[in-house]
Parts: structure tokens; sequence; C-alpha cells
């Protein structure tokens, strides 16, 4: 069906022909190449790396053939197994680890899968890297380990217990005050292996946990992007649980979104959203995000004293940016939190702690707290144009038919209204703008959309 081979790592569905799918020689080889560039990278053969994987059906098959590739190379692996991103991207700096490979394909239907690629910072890669990855999977320029230095090859069960001690030990995460409440929480994990992580990490918190789909067994339920259209499920048992907040995850747990206790969604882009409000009415300082995420990030930090960036799209700009901002916290909309205190790497585990204290200490409802925030509402929308358009120019004119407005051309055009924005990017791989819009209602965030889409119409 699908191979997509990014800097970030190489993705598609398993099955199929070679370098069309992800099949065994495409594992192989990119986890080969990765393999390669990190022992020149370092100028030694004698790596550690560390592998973990989502619960996936085809996550096993994938874990063995990485795990052995690493070993032909003569790098040793530490095998996490069942594990989540953020966990591996703690563990590769707790272990001293080279670097990590993740598999997962993140919220793609179950017949996805990926690799991920870590340096030794437990952080993605950079552009950079990936580019060179990419080209020694093209040239197949590897050379092998000879019998005797082979890699070792070692598992690992406790990164969950070390992951959660870590946000335990936090000092803005607070433990008795969330036991106090003694919250009742329903647990969306779409049967991957947040349902291991987040029920561990709310026994911590005294909390009584109603599990759904929480079997790691990769038969996704659903749709495993966390998105209202997939939750109707978990947003009935809260009203028949009578719970206090639900929380659910992506299949690798770095996205999350919460329900309130009426059964209604919190907002993928309100989960950050609380979790800077909390982190900066405490220290003021920078937050940031990417230009296409919700305004109400912006609103509550200029509202605490506190600054605003925003990153172009993708985590590897939002963490650059945070790095040189310095700031207090920083993600996506996706409901991505990055808590550098912890690591930079978007973290389901650190977010959920991080919003409950918050909400013990508001000693509100989910539903009263989101109501303390400024209302969006985002549209996304795409223009499909021919082949022989010129994009990029395409988007300079609509950059200055717009030039007495606030423009951001870090990442396509973002154009900066008073009470609305869009955001125009071009697709990498067809003639396609993508329309990102915010406003105040959905009916207004969707006309914004039609409207820029009747411009750049009129201006080809």
């Amino acid at each position: 069906m699908s191979l997509i081979k990014s800097i970030s790592g190489i993705r598609g569905t398993i099955g199929g022909k070679v370098d069309e799918n992800l099949t065994p020689l495409d594992v192989v080889k990119f986890t080969s190449a990765f393999g390669t560039w990190l022992q020149n990278n370092k100028n030694k053969k004698n790596l550690t790396l560390v592998v973990g994987r989502d619960a996936r059906i085809s996550g096993s098959m994938v874990n063995s053939l990485v795990c052995a590739t690493l070993q032909g190379l003569g790098i040793h692996v530490v095998d996490l197994g069942l594990s989540t991103t953020p966990t591996v991207e703690v563990m590769v700096p707790e272990l001293n680890a080279d670097g990590g490979i993740i598999l997962t394909a993140s919220h793609n239907p179950k017949q996805w899968n990926a690799l991920k690629l870590l340096n030794e910072k437990g952080e993605f890669i950079t552009g950079e890297n990936g580019t060179e990855v990419l080209a020694l999977a093209e040239s197949q320029d590897f050379e092998y380990a000879q019998v005797d230095d082979l890699g070792k090859y070692e598992t690992r069960d406790d990164a969950f217990d070390i992951h959660i001690q870590k946000i335990l030990d936090l000092p803005m995460v607070d433990a008795e005050a969330i036991k106090a409440k003694k919250f009742k929480v329903v647990v969306d994990a779409v049967n991957s292996t947040g349902g291991i992580a987040i029920p561990q990490l709310l026994e911590h918190f005294g909390c009584e946990v109603v599990k759904l789909y929480c079997e790691p067994n990769g038969h996704f339920p659903h749709n495993p992007e966390p998105l209202k259209e997939h939750l109707g499920d978990i947003c009935e048992l809260m009203k028949t649980e009578k719970a206090d907040v639900g929380i659910v995850v992506d299949p690798d747990v770095d996205r999350l979104a919460l329900v309130d206790e009426n059964g209604e969604l919190f907002g993928e882009e309100y989960t950050l959203v609380a979790v800077a409000d909390y982190l900066l009415k405490n220290k003021k300082g920078a937050a940031v995000s990417n230009l296409s995420s919700s305004r109400a990030l912006r609103d509550v930090a200029r509202t605490l004293d506190s600054e605003y960036f925003a990153s172009a799209v993708g985590e590897v700009n939002v963490v650059t940016l945070m790095k040189e901002k310095n700031a207090v916290i920083g993600g996506e909309g996706n409901g991505g939190i990055i808590y550098p205190e912890l690591h930079y790497g978007r973290d389901s585990l650190v977010g959920v702690a991080l919003f409950l204290t918050h909400l013990a200490k508001e000693n509100k409802t989910v539903s009263d707290l989101r109501a303390t925030y400024p209302s969006y509402f985002m549209g996304k929308k795409k223009i499909e144009l021919t082949p022989d358009i010129n994009v990029d120019e395409l988007l300079t004119k609509v950059e200055k038919e717009y030039q007495n407005e606030e423009i951001s051309t870090i990442d396509g055009v973002k154009i900066d209204f008073e009470n609305n924005w869009v955001h125009l990017r071009k697709s990498n791989t067809e003639p396609i703008i993508r329309i990102y819009t915010e406003a105040f209602t959905q009916e207004e965030a969707d006309q914004l959309a039609d409207q820029m889409i009747g411009k750049i119409k009129s201006l080809i």
C-alpha cells in the first residue's frame, strides 16, 4: 500500500512488495542505515541502542528484525519490549545509550508500523541527520560485524517504573493533592501500551481507574487517532460511570485527549493550554507551540505575563524553538505535551500528572476548568492544484495580498487577523495546499477557509 521515507524515520504498511511497503527487507535496510550512521557519527562500533514498541500486531516481528540487525552490526541492544514513545525517550539517557528506535506508527491504523529514530539525548534526530540516514539506506554501504563482535542483547522490564518515578519526583507534580481528590478516571488506551502505563501512573495518585480498551493486543477498537468522531464509547462511559475525568491516548502514548464529567471532549488543543496555565501561574516564562496550534495558548500565556512563540509544524521544530527560548512548556495542539523538566519529547504520562495536579489545586470540575479558557474553533480544508502550478509562487502572491496583516512565513504562510487566523502549508508529496483556520465559531472558521480557497483560485 505505502512506504513513506522521511527525515524522521520510515513508515509503511505491513506486507506487499519491497520498497513499496514496510517489508522485512525494508526494516533491515533502514535499521542498518541508522546503526551505521550512528557508528560513523560517533566513530565507534560498540554502541548501545534502546528499542521499544507499541502493541500493534506487527510489533513483535518488526522488533525481532530491528534487534537482530543491530546485533549484526555489532551494536548492543536494550529491548524494553512493550513501551511508549516517551518511555523510550526517557530511557535512552537514563541508560547512557547512544540512541534509540521506537517501533510505532503513532495514530495510524493497525496495518501500519514505523521506525522512529532517537539520538543519545532521547530526542528525535534532526532533519539533516535524517537525510544522511536516508542516503545511507539508498547506498546500502553497510559493514556487518564478525562473529566474535556481534552485539549483545538484553531486556528490561522496569522502564515504566523508572519513567513514572521521574514524573512523581517533579516539583510541579503534587501526588498528595491528587490523592486527596480521589478522582474516578476512565482510560481509553485503544488496546495499546497506554493501557499498561497510564493505569500504573494513576494508581500512584490513588485514582479509581475504569479501563476501556486497555488490553495491549494491537486490535484497535476504533480509529486510533484521538479525535471526537472516534471517542463515542468513552464519552458514554463517562456518564454511566459518573467519572471525574476521561483520559484518551494514542497507540504510542505521546498524544493526550481529555473528556469532562459530562462526557464532552475537553478539546485536544486545550490539553496543552490547561497544562501551560498551571505551569505559567507558578513560573513566568515562555510557552511554545506550532503555527497550526490554537491561539488560546498565546492568550493564556499573555494573561499570565508570559511570552508565546510559534514554530514551524513538527515536534523537532517545536523542541528547537523551546530550547532557544528556554521555554517552561511547549507542545502541539494535537494533545502533545513537552515538559523540558522531564525531557524534550511529547509525553502523555507527564501531561496526565500535571493536568490532574492542576485540576486538584483549582478545585474545579473538568468542565468548569475548560470554561475558564477562551473558546476557539478550528477548520481544516485543502485545495487541490494542477501539477503545473508553482505552489511556492502562489503562496508568495498570497503573502503580498495580505502584507498589511501580521504574517509569518517560517512554515508556509500564516496570516493573523484580529479575531482569527489562517495557515497555508503546501504538501511535500502532492500539489495541494492545506488550509488551517481558527475563529470564535466553527461556522466562521469554515467560512474563512472557503474565502481563502476563493482568493487562491483568483490568484492562479
